[in-house]
């Protein structure tokens, strides 16, 4: 959008300043009380250690990471708006802040595009609660037992998250939502864009035409520079990349550990593994065949690779898949099952179903893809796919639909993340 001619603000955590203005945009931070780190998450969220697993553990989550920030955020947001009136505000899909300006019509607002950085997170027909990773129910009873489970997911989870956006909508003179929480982020912006494909999203069949499909989103190139054993991974073996993603990687022996492990023997194979940020040293020794980096061009490397080994980022899946590489998968944390239930059910890798699986699981899991061609084939059936959708022409065209003015005048414009 500035390479178009308008003026972008991005408002943000703090963390996420220098990423900004490296990007030429100006950048204005959360107010004290929002501005966290949430790749920290044992600092924001402390209780999640201790939790297990459920629907009350999943509420508590929503709430300290998410609602406990909405008020302050939303006033940060009013203020910036009065500084830097926006015709425009593109917001990630957890981003709460947005819901006191969506209660008042256009032109009352500025026009308001959420975007879906993860799975669609709209309630699913066979009402199978979102993040429990569940495949489409294929017989009345499965029906019957995913509303007996979304019962209690929304006894327990979603009606007391509604409860306390509610409260703070009324604090400001707003109405209460009309529909909950999870379908308001995405039916109630005027246009909401979806990482990803259709084909991905678990059979729903046609939604509203306010939700667009943008394909993979991968990160901008020349950010990271190639590191100095690039050359090593054009010798004609197969190249494995294992990662655990930027959030979920404080311990490297839930999956990296056991990867490098896994695949030491393979003579055709070359495991590169990037820690997301973590030091190297915290891997152990390293087998002969494998590369490890803090952090990988993943323009320059991704078009290498025969099998991706991840705990299931949707942004590295996506990528990945938009690309025609089939998956290895094997977290549980946060958005994972979902993606998990993603990758199994396009059949276009194995979705281990372990946050910290054996080198002995990753190792028949890893053979199985790079041996079995049906897994290729769906993967490359999905890059079909994702070459139906791209951003650089989506986005811009709803742009110029929700803001008339878009395409000639230097228009202003707000984006905001998580």
């Amino acid at each position: 959008m500035r390479a178009a001619g308008h003026d972008v603000v991005g408002y943000a955590p703090s963390v996420f300043r220098r990423q900004i203005e490296a990007s030429g945009l100006g950048f204005h931070p959360f107010p004290a009380a929002a501005d966290v780190d949430l790749a920290d998450m044992d600092r924001v969220f402390p209780e999640r250690r201790t939790l297990k697993p459920g629907f009350p553990a999943r509420k508590l989550a929503w709430e300290r990471l998410f609602v406990e920030r909405m008020e302050p955020e939303y006033a940060g947001l009013a203020d910036l708006l009065e500084a830097f009136p926006a015709d425009l505000i593109i917001a990630e899909s957890m981003t709460f802040a947005t819901l006191p300006l969506l209660a008042r019509r256009r032109p009352h607002r500025p026009a308001i595009v959420h975007l879906g950085a993860t799975f669609l997170q709209l309630g699913r027909p066979d009402h199978a609660p979102m993040f429990s990773g569940m495949r489409p129910a294929a017989s009345d009873e499965e029906r019957a037992a995913y509303a007996r489970t979304f019962a209690e997911a929304r006894a327990a989870w979603f009606d007391p998250i509604d409860a306390m956006i509610n409260d703070v909508l009324v604090r400001h003179g707003c109405p209460r939502l009309p529909i909950p929480f999870y379908d308001a982020m995405v039916l109630l912006p005027d246009a909401f864009l979806q990482t990803g494909v259709p084909e991905l999203e678990l059979g729903r069949g046609p939604l509203p035409p306010s939700i667009r499909f943008i394909g993979a989103n991968p990160p901008a190139p020349g950010i990271v520079p190639l590191p100095a054993w690039a050359k090593d991974l054009d010798d004609g073996r197969r190249i494995v990349l294992v990662t655990q993603g930027t959030v979920a990687n404080a311990d490297p022996g839930q999956l990296i550990v056991p990867t490098l492990a896994a695949l030491a023997d393979e003579p055709d194979v070359i495991v590169v593994a990037t820690t997301g940020g973590r030091p190297i040293e915290a891997l152990g020794p390293i087998p002969r065949n494998a590369r490890v980096a803090p952090y990988l061009p993943y323009d320059w490397l991704m078009p290498k690779l025969s099998l991706l080994v991840t705990n299931g980022g949707y942004g590295t899946v996506t990528h990945a898949l938009s690309m025609g590489i089939p998956i290895v998968q094997a977290g549980t944390t946060e958005d994972k099952r979902e993606v998990a239930v993603r990758i199994d059910w396009t059949g276009a890798g194995i979705a281990i179903g372990s946050n910290a699986p054996t080198a002995e699981m990753v190792k028949e899991a890893a053979r199985r893809v790079l041996t079995t061609p049906a897994y290729a084939a769906k993967a490359a059936q999905l890059a079909d796919a994702f070459g139906q959708h791209d951003p650089r022409q989506v986005v811009p065209s709803i742009v110029e639909a929700l803001v008339p003015n878009a395409a000639g005048a230097n228009a202003a414009r707000l984006e905001m993340s998580q």
